[in-house]
């Protein structure tokens, strides 16, 4: 799977005014590096697979996307070489994108990035949420899939990680997105598609040692930040377990009060230990439990 963005494709134009015959550039966004050759005509990639100069001053035009270089041209015009990640969801009217960077990429709800991505890679911002409640074992829960950073980072040292994803079109995202692969590669990863509420709701009592919630913004999702929805995150969570709750920079008067009202909710259906942690962007709670196994 090659996927390129606007960063490779000016690289790639670059080389070509410097008359450069082979370039190493990664065609994974950021994962790997590869070594192309250029030609009269566009670059010649692994595979036997080429791309157009014209597709890749297509890529080049727009710097909040990222393209996926099709196998098969239809009738040999560049326009067919190409197919923007994003998508439409009817069921939810909502668009989802994969959004460069210089190095992992983001997902774009609707124009809006899903991941921390000012002077942070989105990556590194989601494994300070994992480190936030390390050390991670037994089994885990992330409430909200997206592009599967924190999932893949819990499922290093995690038993198993049961991850809900309420979008179908998310999913078709991350299957494009390199840094998503091992969402569907890795055997300690079991994926559910549906609402978080719902899906919560069929999960066995005490049985995670470990839960990460990363919702969307109050505004979009109110109700999974309601005493309800905490309410069942307690349920779910093994006596001596660890929250961590993604709420927005807590310095900022929305991040504030947003963290706010969560820790007097998260208090109020049993959640004690409840710290604000301004590296992650969130909140950590414990269910305690006089024997602490950790």
């Amino acid at each position: 799977m090659i996927v390129l963005s606007h960063f490779q494709a000016k690289k790639m134009l670059d080389a070509k005014k410097e008359s450069l015959s082979e370039l190493t550039i990664t065609l994974d966004l950021n994962r790997t590096e590869s070594v192309v050759t250029l030609t009269e005509t566009g670059v010649s990639l692994p595979e036997g697979m080429t791309i157009s100069w014209e597709g890749v001053a297509e890529i080049e035009k727009h710097p909040n996307a990222c393209f996926l270089v099709k196998a098969e041209r239809k009738l040999g015009r560049p326009e067919n070489e190409l197919e923007r990640v994003a998508f439409f969801s009817g069921s939810y009217k909502r668009s989802y994108a994969l959004l460069p960077t210089e190095k992992t990429p983001a997902m774009m709800l609707s124009g809006i990035p899903m991941h921390r991505i000012k002077d942070i890679d989105p990556m590194e911002s989601s494994l300070r949420m994992v480190r936030a409640i390390s050390p991670i074992f037994g089994k885990v829960l992330d409430t909200t899939t997206g592009l599967g950073y924190v999932t893949i980072g819990a499922a290093r040292t995690a038993a198993q990680v049961v991850t809900i994803e309420l979008d179908p079109a998310v999913i078709e995202v991350c299957k494009r997105n390199p840094w998503s692969k091992e969402l569907f590669d890795n055997p300690k990863i079991l994926q559910r598609i549906g609402s978080c509420e719902d899906e919560i709701e069929t999960l066995e009592a005490d049985s995670f040692h470990r839960i990460f919630h990363d919702p969307p913004t109050f505004q979009l999702s109110g109700e999974l930040y309601s005493e309800k929805f905490y309410r069942q995150l307690y349920r779910v969570m093994k006596k001596g377990g660890k929250l961590f709750h993604y709420v927005g920079d807590l310095r900022s008067p929305q991040g504030h009060s947003v963290s706010k009202g969560a820790t007097m909710r998260l208090q109020n259906v049993g959640f004690s230990q409840v710290k604000r942690t301004q590296e992650a962007y969130g909140l950590i709670a414990v269910k305690e439990d006089i024997k602490k196994f950790f």
